[in-house]
């Protein structure tokens, strides 16, 4: 019963700490840094992803200082259009902030920030980095968000369970083997597509279609969860060398999987096909378009 529970607790450590860094790697994570005013800092935190809804607020620290200036300078991302500058001013709820134009779902804009706080110039990115690049993406049903992510989060649990049991407590391996793989197909198969298609208008952008990232890791974690449970079966074998070494295959090809940031090579909107009076929703590429 200890080992059990100590798998249970070193499966569950595992999987959060791989969300968390797929999480916090991803290119619609929050751009995170601080604004420095003598000994203090001011966190701030800007937006890399938002909702068609209405366009992007992007927030800086309301700080208390005479001398705190700042402007927005943006572009739609990777065209040749000029870059337009807006000033940071507070808000109706007393926030710094500066709005992006809305952009139709997959629109992406390339930004950076120029200031001024107590006599210091700042920049952020600072200067020769790359642009913040945000993107815009329809909003997504809670009846659809909510169960795919609870799908996804059981995945990895149960599915790091089975590859710690094939190693420690093989006796049950297969039962969770099964959860994972079924929490694989509704979260990942089913739900995901759902979610894919209401944020950019597509159920798959991944292969054989395109080169969506996500879509494409979806793919090969279920393709190889699949063949891990028609090589083992359901029932014990007399030898269960080659069934043991399968689920523990599948189970690291998942975690390196998770620990790819999520939604590289996503959807993008081909602004030159827009100018050319293409349909937005026609317009949209993957990373390997």
């Amino acid at each position: 019963m200890i080992k059990k529970i100590l798998l249970w607790v070193l499966a569950v450590f595992m999987a959060i700490a791989a969300m968390i860094y797929q999480r916090s790697t991803g290119p619609t994570y929050e751009y995170k840094g601080y604004l420095e005013k003598g000994e203090e800092r001011h966190k701030y935190e800007l937006l890399r992803s938002q909702e068609t809804t209405e366009g992007a607020k992007i927030e800086l620290p309301n700080i208390d200082a005479a001398n705190y200036t700042a402007s927005l300078h943006y572009k739609r991302y990777q065209t040749q259009d000029p870059v337009a500058s807006l000033d940071f001013s507070l808000d109706e709820d007393n926030r710094f902030v500066a709005q992006l134009p809305i952009q139709p779902a997959a629109g992406k804009m390339e930004y950076y920030i120029s200031g001024m706080l107590d006599g210091q110039a700042f920049n952020i990115p600072e200067e020769g980095e790359d642009r913040i690049v945000l993107r815009y993406k329809d909003p997504v049903s809670d009846y659809i968000l909510i169960p795919h992510v609870v799908m996804m989060i059981i995945v990895i649990i149960f599915g790091i369970r089975a590859g710690l049991s094939a190693l420690f407590d093989h006796d049950s391996m297969r039962r969770w083997t099964v959860v994972a793989f079924l929490a694989m197909t509704v979260g990942g198969m089913v739900l995901g597509p759902l979610v894919q298609k209401s944020a950019f208008g597509e159920y798959w952008t991944g292969f054989p279609f395109g080169g969506d990232f996500t879509d494409n890791k979806m793919l090969i974690m279920w393709v190889v969860w699949a063949l891990t449970l028609a090589i083992i079966g359901l029932k014990p074998k007399k030898k269960e060398q080659i069934s043991r070494a399968a689920v523990l295959t599948a189970a690291v090809v998942m975690t390196v999987v998770y620990l790819i940031p999520h939604s590289l090579g996503g959807s993008t909107l081909d602004y030159d096909q827009v100018d050319k009076g293409i349909d937005p929703k026609e317009a949209i590429k993957t990373g390997a378009q």
